[in-house]
């Protein structure tokens, strides 16, 4: 529902700003004329109950954007569940019920499309929740996302909370993780055609089949989508935010290897997991309240390897 929101004036905390998202809200607020708080994990442990409670208490932020999580790719999921269900839980919980405790005014809480069923029929509406079972590579996480949205769910209809959820889809840009191990796919491939680039390696070994579609956002262009959420959004259904653009694995692997500019071949190894077949989002919702800005695959993954580069060369500088 499309219920305004002044936000201009308000005092913002965006939990998670050293994360790719949390960051990319963080930059994209600095154009608002908002006050924009935030609480390194030196300063604040958002696993940790009281230390979250009194942190609300003292600074009384009347917005919230919950974008701190523990993520991380398919190997991560697999291997470390419980401290993804576990972390997860744990700040999710503390952050909603002291936002509602302290009086904040909106929150906005970071869904994944992982929520939704392994099969679910595509593109994937939002009713498609709880409506099948979840991909199992990545079921702990998915079910620590799904628990925070249906708190949100609960909030607003016990207490009136105008807390929402938005579900973006695959993400890239700047602050990605790129370890080739416990990355996502489109950042993992971006780091093994740049190294194959400066080898001079002939091949690249990709995880799967190739087979897979997916769709992928830009966070520069999720942040964007936020903040107009935050003005416009005003509903107990989870909405959507993607690019509608979907593409294979395979292609998306000749994306990257132009944007870097990479003559290695890819070849794949099917003994690897796949994940879900197909995961592309619907959303219409989010194209009815006026909200069309994602700028195309193959621009996004160039502006992408740029800031691969750049933050690569911060990181050598640094360690020199």
């Amino acid at each position: 529902m499309a219920i305004p929101y002044q936000l201009d004036g308000k005092r913002v905390f965006v939990a998670g700003h050293r994360g790719m998202v949390g960051a990319a809200v963080t930059r994209r607020l600095a154009a608002e004329p908002v006050e924009v708080l935030t609480a390194g994990r030196e300063a604040l442990d958002l696993t940790d109950q009281r230390a979250v409670r009194d942190w609300f208490f003292a600074n009384r932020p009347d917005v919230v954007v919950l974008a701190a999580a523990r993520v991380g790719g398919i190997m991560a999921n697999a291997t470390r569940p419980a401290e993804f269900i576990r972390d997860n839980l744990a700040i999710q919980t503390n952050v909603i019920h002291s936002a509602w405790e302290s009086g904040v005014e909106k929150l906005l809480f970071l869904g994944s499309t992982c929520i939704y069923p392994r099969e679910a029929p595509q593109p994937i509406r939002e009713e498609s929740l709880l409506a099948g079972p979840l991909e199992h590579t990545n079921e702990a996480y998915a079910v620590a996302k799904i628990a925070g949205i249906k708190m949100c769910q609960a909030y607003r209809a016990q207490y009136g909370a105008d807390f929402i959820s938005a579900q973006p889809t695959n993400l890239y840009g700047p602050g990605d993780n790129y370890d080739p191990e416990g990355s996502h796919v489109l950042p993992a491939l971006i780091r093994k055609f740049h190294e194959a680039r400066q080898s001079g390696a002939r091949t690249v070994t990709l995880w799967g089949t190739g087979a897979p579609l997916r769709e992928f956002l830009h966070v520069d262009d999720l942040a964007d989508a936020l903040v107009f959420l935050l003005r416009r959004w005003s509903d107990p259904l989870p909405i959507n935010v993607g690019s509608g653009e979907e593409v294979s694995i395979r292609e998306l692997a000749q994306i990257v290897a132009e944007a870097v500019g990479c003559t290695a071949q890819p070849v794949f190894d099917a003994s690897r997991p796949d994940g879900t077949p197909r995961k592309l989002t619907d959303c219409s919702r989010l194209r009815a309240l006026g909200w069309n800005n994602a700028r195309p695959l193959r621009q996004g993954v160039a502006d992408a390897y740029r800031a691969f580069l750049a933050e690569t060369a911060a990181g050598a500088a640094r360690g020199a």
